[in-house]
């Protein structure tokens, strides 16, 4: 009899812990990640070696159990998120990885011109059309478009950006048909989609997407970049400094280990990203001894600040310098001394 007992006893606290452990709650978690060294990922032909490194900083995101949600609302630098912080609306997993990793190749394309019109190399572009980056329920294109689709002519256009592509369906009219050409998984389609109004946006019509342009980068000497399954746009300001970095003969790492985070854009603006708290820890687990974080022109509030106070409840020696620009973190970094 009491072995039956403890048994049954045995087999719920079994049940218990695989629930805990494993059943999925609509959340999602963020730690903690890395700091990644950038030289192994990135490799400008002929480049220049450095005696430092400089490395991008992660966050872990996954998706929260019961124990996971308690254990967050106790430990430092774990944050909670619903669904809807974290995915846009009709959007599923796969879109949102999809969006992270094109975010990501956006982000390496403005690094790679930052850092090579600083260096004195020429830059040339050429787009391919655009790509579907998500789609808003109940418009029209929910029914004929899919994330990922490349866009390439409209109306028997061709469409190179996604300028472009909203200059052109901003004239059209509420009941107005564009024909739409596009390709998916290497199969080239078409189909007529209806302008309607936007559910959410009084006075705007459009088909319903969001769109990135397909941009080709073209740039001597060649370079590699494998980021894998790295997304987001946070590690352009970063990427931007070590092609640059591989590029000159200067070292501006004077033998340092360098971390940091910030998104990048064509001209060089360094900008706000999310999880820095987090990205501070990861760093300083790692070893950096300067942490790069966007200053926002010093607004209350700013990543910059947030560090500073991450860094102080963490108790580092890490120095968390303040960027608003790629010419900024730069200036700074040529001052230290080796």
């Amino acid at each position: 009899m009491k072995s039956k007992m403890y048994m049954a006893a045995l087999s719920c606290g079994l049940i218990l812990a695989l629930i805990l452990s494993f059943y999925p709650l609509p959340y999602y978690i963020t730690k903690p990640g890395m700091a990644q060294e950038l030289s192994p990922i990135i490799e400008v032909e002929s480049g220049y070696e450095e005696k430092g490194s400089l490395m991008l900083t992660t966050v872990r995101m996954g998706k929260a159990t019961p124990l996971a949600y308690a254990l967050a609302h106790i430990q430092d630098f774990q944050e909670i998120y619903s669904v809807e912080d974290i995915r846009q609306e009709g959007e599923s997993d796969a879109d949102y990885t999809y969006r992270q990793l094109h975010m990501m190749e956006t982000s390496k394309e403005s690094a790679i011109l930052v850092a090579y019109r600083h260096a004195g190399k020429e830059v040339v572009f050429k787009n391919h059309g655009v790509y579907v980056m998500s789609i808003i329920p109940g418009m029209p294109a929910e029914e004929i478009l899919k994330v990922g689709d490349r866009v390439y002519k409209v109306d028997g256009k061709e469409m190179e950006t996604s300028e472009e592509f909203v200059a052109y369906v901003t004239n059209k009219k509420v009941g107005d048909a564009v024909n739409i050409e596009f390709e998916r998984d290497g199969e080239h389609q078409q189909a007529a989609i209806t302008i309607a109004p936007f559910p959410k946006m009084k006075g705007k019509a459009g088909l319903g997407i969001t769109l990135l342009t397909d941009r080709e980068i073209v740039v001597e000497p060649d370079i590699k970049i494998d980021t894998e399954k790295i997304g987001g746009p946070s590690a352009g300001l970063m990427f931007s400094l070590e092609i640059y970095n591989q590029l000159t003969r200067e070292d501006i790492t004077k033998g340092y280990e360098i971390a940091g985070t910030g998104t990048i854009d064509d001209e060089g603006h360094v900008g706000r990203i999310g999880g820095i708290s987090q990205k501070v820890v990861a760093a300083a687990n790692s070893g950096a001894e300067i942490f790069l974080a966007p200053n926002e022109e010093g607004v209350k509030g700013s990543n910059y600040h947030e560090a500073l106070a991450a860094a102080k409840k963490i108790d580092t020696k890490m120095k968390i310098v303040p960027v608003d620009t790629f010419d900024e973190a730069v200036q700074y970094l040529k001052t230290l001394k080796p």
